[in-house]
């Protein structure tokens, strides 16, 4: 088994917060490591030292010569003035190299240049490159490969991203929360080049399924240490149980053998006796070893709703359009009591402004929606809301309220509030400059749920959460006495949170589906292989589809055109010789002008042939 990165010793902190310390770890070809901790542990940043994105204090990251690493970053950046196309081949290492490599030596004319270059392309498969470029972004739903990479939305930013990195064919892909901003489809779509890919992983992310089916180890933060798991994130929750108990039950034997030891410290030594010095030695040892404290709190969500009517809102033939657009085409519905709805769908279907419309943000172009008086929203937009980043994490809370109220009887302060998202009386002073993007995203979290909302629309939750906390506020959902819309993409949330689905299917269609997300994809799956079969069965003899020719000349096709033309040109010039000599009587010997004449007719038919194929090509561009 190939070694692809050994880390040695790996220590990084933050003025005088350690986030982790003399970590020593093997990356072997073929391994698919999912990175596990929660927020502010320094997931990201520890995938960022191994990259060499940041520095760390001391420590050695070793890669194998030769290697060829990629890594898609939480938030990918591209010059914005590049096309897409341009951006892609900016990420095709070696073939991007040989293609700038043949262009130069075609202008140039350096016949040794260009014989250089051509070999080079063959050697990384250039030729088709272009071709493959086009294919893989169709493959992600990016159609318009010549658009500014400027005028992209944030998922196809991603998206764009990931055809990069599966073009350049690394060895070692390094990927940061690499489902953030992407639809189900997408998302389903990366899991299996993922599975199927040859590629070693090296991977942060909270989605469950997707660790679980893609990923055969995991790597856990936890106490400034890193702990290895051989196995799926199932096997990892059972083991990090076992090690979990294991670690209990010594502390609770070194803290009963410390108090016979403490005993023992105390007593008077007798006369002319004094301690044994190895005794005193492991007391203090013990002592430390009991002093371990393991950080095991977890966000704590009161399950408590101001009070909502009979009455949550009905939609009355609402209709709604951007251009030609269509997002909702007389869409009608009754909202019942304690509904928890799910919404799924691609990219730019109109899922967000959906909700924007529920909540008044937007107007229908027709139609309207009632809600009901009692009805109070809380949103958490995928947005997210723009802290002044000079505040105290205090100061924001208690810009919202100074007390908490949930009941007459329910009540905190901002202080105490915060303590209950695992913000400690000492990280509340910390500036919102200082926090990491999960921490963020649960200060948010806390910000929409103090108002005490009786109906809750969560878009995209799931961003930058940690496992843990994920996992609570799956629990607080479950037992939550209001109302429930959830935008997301993450599946194993969606199963475990929703009643029901609206699935928006374009063109203003939406869907309502009795069940969670697994039971509508299993429907889903089983309607299009039913719908295949009958169309196999009507039309046995159908032909293949043509598919449309490109107007732009592959590479390969820009060479065939050069050979071409300098094939023609030398044809037309050897048939010339050869009808001048034929006319000129020079010739006796029946034989050769026997020959000389085949030959004629040999070069007008592959004249005919090349000359036919020039054409074709010298019609794209």
């Amino acid at each position: 088994m190939k070694s692809y990165v050994q880390i040695e010793g790996l220590t990084k902190s933050y003025g005088d917060r350690l986030l982790f310390g003399d970590v020593t770890l093997g990356v072997y070809e073929g391994d698919k490591i999912g990175i596990i901790a929660k927020n502010g542990a320094g997931k990201t940043t520890f995938l960022r030292c191994v990259a060499g994105l940041e520095q760390y204090d001391s420590g050695t990251v070793t890669f194998r010569n030769g290697l060829k690493v990629a890594m898609l970053e939480q938030q990918p950046t591209f010059e914005p003035t590049s096309t897409v196309v341009e951006a892609c081949l900016s990420n095709a290492g070696e073939a991007a190299c040989a293609i700038s490599a043949y262009e130069k030596a075609t202008l140039s004319g350096d016949s040794e240049a260009l014989a250089a270059a051509i070999s080079q392309m063959d050697a990384t498969r250039a030729w088709d490159y272009e071709e493959r470029v086009k294919q893989t972004l169709t493959q992600l739903r990016i159609t318009n490969f010549l658009q500014p990479v400027g005028e992209l939305s944030g998922g196809q930013v991603k998206r764009l991203a990931i055809a990069g990195i599966v073009l350049a064919e690394p060895d070692l892909i390094l990927l940061d929360e690499p489902t953030n901003h992407l639809d189900i489809e997408i998302i389903e779509w990366l899991e299996d080049y993922l599975k199927r890919s040859r590629a070693t992983l090296l991977m942060v992310t909270h989605d469950r399924y997707f660790l679980d089916r893609v990923c055969n180890s995991i790597l856990e933060i936890d106490q400034h240490e890193v702990f290895t798991y051989a196995g799926n994130y199932d096997y990892y929750l059972a083991k990090r149980q076992e090690r979990l108990n294991a670690q209990n039950a010594e502390l609770a034997r070194v803290r009963n053998l410390l108090r016979t030891e403490l005993d023992w410290m105390r007593r008077q030594p007798q006369a002319r006796a004094g301690k044994a010095k190895y005794r005193i030695d492991a007391f203090y040892e013990l002592d430390r070893r009991s002093r371990v404290q393991r950080d095991d709190r977890t966000v704590r969500l009161e399950n408590s709703s101001s009070r909502i009517g009979n009455k949550i809102f009905e939609a009355v033939d609402v209709c709604k359009s951007f251009d030609n657009r269509v997002i909702l085409d007389n869409f009608n519905y009754v909202f019942a009591r304690y509904e928890k709805v799910g919404i799924v769908g691609a990219n730019g279907v109109g899922k967000t402004t959906f909700v924007r419309l529920l909540q008044g943000e937007l107007s229908p172009d027709s139609g309207y929606f009632d809600v009901g008086e009692t009805v109070k929203f809380g949103y958490y937009s995928q947005e997210g809301i723009k802290f002044n980043e000079s505040d105290k994490v205090i100061d924001a809370v208690r810009r919202v309220a100074e007390v908490v109220v949930f009941d007459e009887r329910t009540r905190y302060t901002a202080s105490q509030f915060l303590q209950m998202f695992l913000f400690t009386p000492e990280t509340q002073q910390n500036y919102i400059a200082k926090l990491s993007g999960g921490e963020r995203r649960r200060l948010y979290l806390a910000t929409v749920l103090m108002r005490n909302p009786n109906f809750l629309i969560l878009d995209e939750p799931t961003n930058d959460l940690d496992i843990v906390t994920l996992t609570v506020l799956e629990d607080y959902l479950q037992k939550f006495k209001g109302c429930l819309i959830i935008i997301s993409h993450d599946r194993f949330f969606m199963d475990r949170t929703v009643d029901h689905l609206f699935v928006f299917e374009g063109e203003g269609r939406v869907l309502d589906f009795p069940g969670n997300y697994s039971d509508y994809r299993e429907w889903s799956t089983a309607r299009k292989a039913t719908e295949a079969a009958k169309v196999r069965v009507e039309t046995p003899q159908q032909p293949k589809r043509q598919q449309t020719p490109s107007n732009r000349k592959t590479f390969k096709e820009r060479l065939e055109f050069e050979q071409l033309t300098d094939e023609i040109a030398r044809l037309e010039a050897e048939k010339a010789d050869i009808e001048t000599l034929l006319s000129s009587g020079e010739l006796t010997d029946y034989r050769e002008i026997t020959e000389k004449s085949e030959r004629v007719e040999q070069i007008t038919a592959r004249l005919d042939e090349a000359e036919m194929r020039w054409l074709e090509l010298s019609e794209k561009d």
